[in-house]
């Protein structure tokens, strides 16, 4: 982190502090942190929205990107694995906006999450078992729940001998696993050519010889592919997406799977999503903002749909 603290100006205090999990900028004079799960502002300040902006410019420079009035909008990944995402004005109206979420230097494991709390011992038992039986699993949350860090968890329950192979629109997992091959998006250059998007590298993904296929988050148009691949042997595939339940969790991916230009029924999607994912693995943050798997919902066939099975903690 020293040599990024190096390039963010006033910020290199607060990334120097490995209790700060990420650094928000509202403008020079307006910056606040998160620490366990809580954001509070702190008594940083840059001297103008000059000096903000040339951090923000230093800063994407050392993920290799470019940021100026032409693309006034940047998400990329940090040589240290941490994510930033710059927006300059005018789309920011108080003054260039940067957003900086850190990874933990040593990355939590499955048996860290146990032993905090983050999973119930019944919860954890069903979900060693779902990754032994090589069950499709889709985690869901809201935004800063931890949805990423138990995935990274989960590779580390898999078998050493098996490949993963996984692919991020920024690579921020931390696969705790031997055997892996990572996969990462690329926007397009200053004449707007050679993006790379997630549909291609997953369906790229599976020419690799997956044992196991992971997709960081699911965004859009991918999420077809992702079905068709759990429905075509590609078992004990895992994903994340934004949710607020397990219900909306497989209803959002059945609108992403929809939204991919490709002519299917409704019907069709649904009868893919009850085919092939098994179990939706809800986590919450609360108020105090610690993080929690709220619950574990199998999936079953229903008809042409789907239902629900819901596992609690207390069901442990």
């Amino acid at each position: 982190m020293t040599g990024i603290a190096a390039l963010a100006g006033p910020l290199a205090v607060l990334l120097l502090d490995p209790a700060v999990g990420e650094v928000v900028v509202n403008g020079p004079s307006d910056i606040w942190i998160e620490v366990d799960g809580r954001l509070r502002a702190v008594d940083v300040r840059f001297r103008d929205s000059a000096e903000l902006r040339q951090t923000a410019v230093r800063l994407v420079s050392a993920c290799g990107r470019r940021i100026d009035d032409a693309t006034p909008l940047v998400d990329a990944r940090l040589p240290d694995g941490s994510r930033v995402n710059v927006v300059l004005p005018p789309l920011a109206v108080d003054g260039p906006l940067i957003t900086i979420r850190r990874f933990g230097i040593a990355p939590l494991t499955f048996l860290d999450l146990t032993a905090s709390g983050a999973i119930a011992p019944g919860l954890a038992d069903g979900l060693r078992a779902l990754i032994a039986t090589r069950r499709n699993i889709l985690i869901s949350g809201g935004t800063g729940t931890g949805k990423t860090t138990l995935l990274s968890a989960l590779t580390g329950l898999i078998p050493p001998t098996e490949r993963i192979v996984s692919v991020e629109d920024a690579a921020e997992l931390a696969v705790q696993a031997r055997h892996v091959a990572r996969l990462e998006s690329r926007p397009p250059n200053v004449e707007g050519r050679g993006a790379i998007d997630l549909r291609q590298l997953v369906r790229n993904a599976l020419r690799m010889r997956p044992d196991r296929l992971i997709v960081g988050e699911v965004r859009g148009g991918e999420a077809l592919d992702l079905l068709l691949a759990m429905n075509t042997g590609h078992d004990g595939s895992l994903a994340t997406v934004h949710a607020n339940g397990p219900e909306d969790a497989l209803r959002r991916l059945e609108m992403m799977a929809l939204m991919s230009g490709i002519d299917v029924p409704h019907s069709a999607i649904r009868e893919q999503v009850s085919s092939a994912i098994h179990a939706v693995v809800h986590l919450v943050r609360e108020a105090d903002g610690t993080r929690r798997v709220a619950e574990i919902a199998r999936v079953e066939r229903s008809g042409s749909g789907w239902r629900m099975v819901e596992e609690r903690p207390c069901d442990g």
